[in-house]
């Protein structure tokens, strides 16, 4: 071949295994996906105990994979939780005082060890959440690799969160989108709006092309 390393590029980003990724696909993978119950993390469920039950009222999260654990805004204020867990790092994505959003910040974890991360995300599909991935992927990434555990959350911690924490699953742990998100699915019931599943897909092309990019160029 006589063509140079651009076109090559060019020619190889039109092509990959299986096609593209869509959001239509991904949504079709989130709604047959079933989520598994399990119990609350950081509580033993054969102890039965009517105090015990009654802490567990107000508490929404699971481990979605393993040190990461995803949840909602009342239970990421619950700093006493969050402790009894050994939480190190705590990244909001919705972070603000509007309507949607939650009103924690630095200051909020300063009585803690805790280490914050708030970004001000709005749960809409207009919304472009990647803009947000590397900052959030950098924040979990770091939290795992200095051996912490990180509460990832937004309102409810279905959508905004859980679109973070596939992206670092991506980005970080290579897996695939649909992957991603039939794991963290299986332990938690997500529902990231339409335009954040394009937005997921739109990734997953991305980092399948450089990884095929990356194997091309390692055979030549």
């Amino acid at each position: 071949m006589n063509n140079t390393w651009r076109d090559r590029d060019r020619d190889f980003q039109k092509h990959l295994p299986g096609g593209e990724t869509t959001g239509s696909q991904l949504h079709d993978v989130l709604s047959k996906t079933e989520t598994e119950l399990r119990p609350i993390p950081g509580f033993d469920e054969n102890v039965d105990d009517r105090n015990y039950y009654r802490l567990q009222h107000d508490i929404d999260c699971d481990e979605v994979y393993p040190n990461i654990i995803l949840g909602d805004a009342s239970t990421a204020k619950n700093k006493k939780f969050l402790k009894r867990l050994g939480v190190t790092h705590v990244l909001n994505t919705a972070e603000g005082n509007r309507f949607g959003l939650v009103n924690t910040n630095r200051h909020y974890y300063s009585d803690t060890s805790i280490e914050y991360l708030g970004l001000p995300i709005i749960d809409l599909p207009t919304i472009d959440i990647s803009q947000y991935f590397p900052a959030a992927v950098s924040f979990i990434h770091n939290a795992l690799s200095s051996g912490g555990k990180v509460f990832v959350h937004c309102m409810l911690g279905i959508s905004r969160s859980a679109t973070c924490v596939i992206a670092y699953l991506m980005t970080k742990k290579e897996m695939l989108a649909v992957d991603a998100i039939q794991l963290v699915r299986t332990n938690r019931c997500i529902n990231p709006n339409q335009g954040f599943l394009r937005q997921l897909a739109n990734l997953d092309n991305r980092l399948r092309r450089e990884r095929l990019n990356k194997a091309l160029q390692s055979t030549l």
